[in-house]
């Protein structure tokens, strides 16, 4: 650094840069105390993607292991429902506005779990 720049640039060690009754920063970090990062949550579609496995998995695994006894036609039904409200519920956070590729990933995903499930049951029917 040449001397013009030791100038410009404010000591770290002397504390806050006043301006005025404002706080503008401290040289050694990054945003002033007035300045609000755009810090709200903004969910992507690996969220809505992820968030739809995790409880379709759960979701029809407790379907399965609690209709074990049961007819395997019910245990389809009920995944069927389950899966159509999951993925209701997916669209409706967002996915409806997510692209074409994550919308195909979801719903191939979802009939997936629900093929494997129906699978299962088809033993019972």
């Amino acid at each position: 650094m040449n001397g013009d720049e030791e100038a410009i640039r404010p000591d770290a060690a002397e504390g806050d840069i006043m301006a005025g009754d404002r706080r503008l920063a401290r040289p050694d970090t990054a945003l002033p105390d007035w300045h609000m990062p755009d810090a709200s949550y903004r969910p992507v579609p690996i969220a809505w993607f992820a968030a739809a496995f995790l409880i379709q998995m759960i979701v029809l695994f407790v379907l399965f292991v609690v209709l074990l006894g049961n007819s395997g036609w019910v245990t389809i039904v009920m995944a069927s429902i389950a899966t159509l409200a999951i993925g209701g519920w997916t669209w409706e956070r967002g996915m409806k506005d997510a692209g074409p590729a994550w919308q195909i990933a979801t719903l191939v995903m979802l009939a997936l779990q629900w093929a494997f499930v129906s699978l299962g049951a088809a033993a019972r029917l």
